[in-house]
């Protein structure tokens, strides 16, 4: 039989996971109604109020609604600069650019942990017991690759709309975009749920993180927002050397 996690833990876990949904069930709702002149916005939107809930609704509704397909139309119309572009905050642009990576990371990890729990076979292909005795860090290779391959997906379908761009030029210009900001996401999330795996959980409350528990998910919406935190000095300077296109 599994330890048991303290029942609080639990409680908080389970209440953060169902406002993460609740949040990005808000967004989706408004994003089939008001969609974002990219696209790609309508999934990122959603998909990062999976783990920042109630900071990602402000940020959604207050900036992200700059940028919807009817705002841009009317600014196009009037031939005047979109509303994006002057009413948002150059920090508030780098912090929508670090969503944007983030999405990308978010959506890989979840395929990835899950796919690696109920497939086994998959961590042993990665390094599982033969290069690794923790199964986290032969997951984590996956969760790299399938973390990288959204991102530079994502990042594909904003900046090659926006400049113009072939399929091969769209796609140097993502790797060009998005390898150091998804990387530095990937740091982050990794060194938060490393801490939160052998000391929170195995040394402090003597217990296993498991994949299939409300608390590994409560874990990683946190260790998401570490992932913001070391993405955005990433992110600032690829939107000031233009890099990356600003939103």
């Amino acid at each position: 039989m599994r330890p048991l996690v303290p029942g609080w833990l639990h409680i908080l876990s389970l209440v953060c996971l169902v406002l993460g949904v609740l949040c990005a069930l808000v967004i989706t709702i408004d994003v089939i109604r008001h969609p974002q002149q990219m696209w790609i916005m309508d999934v990122v939107w959603p998909t990062t109020a999976l783990f920042g809930s109630v900071w990602v609704v402000w940020q959604y509704f207050s900036y992200g609604r700059l940028a919807t397909r009817e705002k841009m139309r009317a600014a196009k119309s009037h031939d005047a600069q979109p509303l994006n572009k002057r009413q948002t905050p150059f920090a508030i642009m780098v912090a929508n650019g670090s969503l944007h990576c983030g999405s990308g990371c978010t959506l890989g990890d979840i395929v990835a942990e899950w796919l690696a729990f109920g497939f086994p076979a998959i961590a042993v292909a990665f390094g599982w017991t033969s290069i690794f005795s923790e199964k986290m860090f032969a997951v984590w290779i996956l969760d790299f690759l399938l973390a990288y391959g959204f991102g530079i997906l994502f990042q594909y379908f904003t900046i090659a709309p926006m400049r113009g761009l072939s399929f091969g030029q769209g796609l140097i210009a993502a790797v060009k975009a998005d390898t150091i900001s998804i990387t530095s996401w990937q740091v982050g999330m990794y060194g938060f749920m490393a801490f939160a795996n052998f000391y929170i959980f195995r040394h402090e409350l003597g217990v296993r993180l498991e994949v299939d528990s409300p608390e590994f998910w409560f874990m990683m919406q946190i260790a998401m927002l570490f992932g913001f935190a070391t993405s955005y000095p990433a992110n600032w300077w690829l939107l000031s050397r233009g890099l990356k296109e600003r939103m």
